[in-house]
């Protein structure tokens, strides 16, 4: 039932868009939460070009995921992991041959800016460190990845007691925004968002690379708009929008 409930409530939604006019080609890009401003850009760039409108749906990777699944509509997927999208080529959801990455992050703990007091990852041990925002480690590749270097450096048993769950990526920045936690777990472009509410304070984090992938859904009925608004993304308006956002080229190395 809760399935259901799921599609119906994503297609009603897209059906009572206003953006959506009757005729007109109309392609749905379900994306990962750190993408929306950058693919927001992006999008109204590539519709000027293209004529073609696009309705996003931001959200946790794993849960677009499960949206996609279930049967809420989607042309393309973008993920913030190689993990969530690999899930669902297995799944036969997606075109293998359409697959790219286009894009590279890297995870970062942040501070509210006003009371940082961390200085190293060990540090979340100690008493002023009450609370941690991270993403949930089943559905957000954030999350995921800070389970993974908290695990390789012994922390991470230690430190369940004072995780704050997060949906997505954009909660856990909102979290530590508000000073609602002493630490939370995001990516460097999403950190950027909140300079004035937010302190970098770990940044040499030691992830695995981590690179977005972009596919598209093998049920679409807009393979020619999807191919080129996947193509788009390589274009010098878009690579100008990401790196407004502090998103890497995919072949970059990370300072």
């Amino acid at each position: 039932m809760q399935k259901i409930m799921i599609v119906f409530l994503i297609s009603f939604s897209l059906l009572l868009s206003p953006i959506f006019g009757e005729g007109e080609r109309q392609l749905i890009v379900s994306a990962a939460s750190s993408l929306t401003q950058a693919f927001t850009e992006i999008g109204k760039e590539f519709e000027k070009k293209h004529s073609i409108k696009v309705l996003f749906n931001f959200g946790a990777s794993g849960v677009l995921l499960q949206q996609i699944e279930n049967g809420a509509p989607a042309d393309i997927f973008a993920s913030a992991d190689q993990e969530t999208l690999e899930k669902g080529l297995e799944k036969q959801l997606f075109d293998p041959k359409s697959k790219k990455n286009f894009v590279r992050n890297r995870l970062v703990l942040i501070a509210p800016a006003e009371t940082a007091k961390i200085r190293f990852l060990a540090e979340l041990k100690e008493n002023f460190v009450q609370r941690i925002a991270i993403g949930n480690p089943a559905t957000v590749p954030a999350g995921r990845y800070a389970k993974e270097v908290l695990e390789k450096e012994g922390l991470y048993k230690s430190l369940e007691n004072k995780f704050i769950p997060g949906e997505n990526v954009r909660q856990v920045l909102d979290y530590v925004a508000r000073g609602e936690v002493d630490a939370g777990f995001v990516y460097r472009t999403d950190a950027a968002l909140m300079q004035n509410k937010v302190r970098i304070v770990v940044d040499d984090l030691k992830t695995k690379p981590i690179l977005y992938p972009i596919v598209i859904v093998s049920k679409t009925e807009l393979p020619k708009e999807s191919r080129l608004f996947v193509e788009f993304l390589n274009s010098s308006e878009a690579r100008n929008i990401f790196e407004k956002f502090r998103f890497a080229k995919v072949e970059s190395n990370l300072p």
